[in-house]
């Protein structure tokens, strides 16, 4: 593995590169994550693809000193700084990673050769991340509770007792509120990320025109993100769209499912 920190603008992107092929594979990862997540396919993929991994702002090792703004522009000219030739060009993106990898292919669509999918994050509509990230008041009253969060928390008891959320949400959520300094986080990559919001009607029509491949992989047992939304994209693009379902959950970048992964490049 090549590691290494790239100027842009006023920050430092921190970038892990592996293998030696001759395909360009942009590794996205989830939130809260970093490109160390991709190493397990070193081995299996290296002949093919260089495999090149960029921390996202406030993940990893990344400095983001500018505004909280992140776009699709903003990843493709950093992706530039590391590899100049980078074509062509293929996408893995897994769970806010997919919802990047998406917008990628929205904004980009004659660069992106192949996009690969696990558990992507960006198939639905999220009423909260809308509000929170996409309006001005959404996001104020989104950094009011990052802040003082007890309301909400009193709103989720009782969404949790009246099984308008099941556990998994409601795990989850608490995982990343109950401290301060996640929450601060948490409103730092959310506000940054929200200008990557790929809409479902522009994906399915970029890919019925350029006839792109997509190939996800989805768990079975996921209460994040649900293989019917992949369903959803996929009808009508029978022929562009290859969907996997594991007996799994959330957590599919794990050594354990790696060789689902490596067929998603093998199809």
């Amino acid at each position: 593995m090549k590691a290494g920190i790239t100027p842009y603008r006023q920050s430092f992107i921190y970038y892990r590169s592996w293998g030696y092929g001759n395909k360009v594979l942009l590794c996205l990862h989830g939130y809260g994550e970093n490109g160390d997540s991709f190493s397990i396919l070193e081995q299996k993929l290296q002949e093919e693809f260089t495999l090149i991994a960029i921390d996202f702002p406030f993940h990893g090792k990344t400095q983001w000193n500018e505004p909280l703004a992140f776009t699709a522009d903003d990843i493709l000219a950093i992706l530039s700084l590391i590899k100049k030739d980078a074509q062509p060009l293929f996408l893995l993106g897994y769970s806010m990673g997919g919802r990047v990898a998406l917008e990628l292919l929205t904004k980009f669509p004659t660069k992106i050769k192949s996009v690969y999918l696990i558990a992507p994050d960006g198939l639905h509509h999220n009423f909260w991340h809308w509000l929170a990230t996409q309006t001005f008041l959404g996001n104020k009253l989104f950094r009011y509770t990052m802040k003082n969060p007890k309301w909400f928390f009193s709103m989720m008891e009782w969404g949790y007792k009246l099984k308008w959320i099941n556990k998994s949400i409601y795990n989850f959520t608490h995982y990343y509120l109950d401290d301060a300094t996640e929450r601060e986080l948490l409103y730092k990559r959310w506000t940054t990320m929200g200008k990557i919001h790929p809409q479902i009607s522009t994906i399915k029509a970029i890919i019925h025109q350029h006839k792109t491949p997509v190939t996800l992989i989805f768990g079975k047992y996921d209460k994040i993100i649900l293989t019917k939304n992949g369903n959803a994209l996929a009808k009508g693009l029978e022929d562009c769209i290859t969907i996997t379902e594991l007996n799994a959950g959330h957590q599919l970048l794990k050594e354990t499912y790696s060789a689902e992964i490596i067929a998603m490049f093998r199809s």
